[in-house]
């Protein structure tokens, strides 16, 4: 029994060798694609197209809960003379009405969200691309995404960000023959 666990032991260290051995070989770098997708000119093009979109939905938004708004205020003052069937009739109107406007609001961040899907996601396929290339390149083993939620440190050297930046920018400069 001991010398199975004495085996079992230097079987672990032997492994673990090995392991640390090919671990040191291994060069693992990482890209903040949300930095590099507001980095290239692309994602600058993109971002300044939501906002407009975004902006005009809010304002089309803000001008019907403005009108909800007042409808309820005019309901409140005017609710006290009406009549029973009146008051319902208008309480049912205004539910109508803001339930229209809840799919409206849905409706909008549908859009925005598709919107911006359609518009990054090309700018997305030719960053990974360069990722790609980059750590080829580099001789980078793998490449993470670098937020807050997977990579919680990495050295600066293996940060590629501002290099997959660049080259996204030159390929997009290069003539294509």
């Amino acid at each position: 029994m001991k010398n199975l666990f004495l085996a079992s032991f230097i079987s672990g260290l032997i492994l673990s060798g090995a392991q640390a051995e090919s671990a040191k070989e291994m060069k693992i770098g990482v890209v903040d694609m949300q930095k590099a997708l507001q980095g290239v000119d692309a994602g600058k093009k993109a971002k300044l197209q939501l906002e407009k979109d975004f902006n005009a939905k809010k304002k089309e938004l803000d001008t019907e809960k403005t009108s909800i708004e007042k409808m309820g205020e005019e309901f409140k003052k005017q609710s006290l003379v009406m009549s029973d069937e009146a008051r319902a009739k208008k309480q049912g109107e205004i539910q109508e009405k803001i339930l229209k406007f809840q799919e409206m609001t849905a409706r909008s961040q549908a859009e925005i969200q598709r919107k911006e899907h359609e518009l990054t996601q090309p700018i997305i396929g030719r960053l990974r691309e360069v990722i790609s290339e980059l750590a080829k390149q580099k001789g980078y083993s793998m490449v993470f995404e670098k937020n807050e939620n997977t990579v919680l440190y990495s050295l600066d050297k293996d940060d590629l960000t501002n290099d997959v930046i660049n080259g996204y920018t030159k390929q997009k400069q290069q003539p294509k023959g």
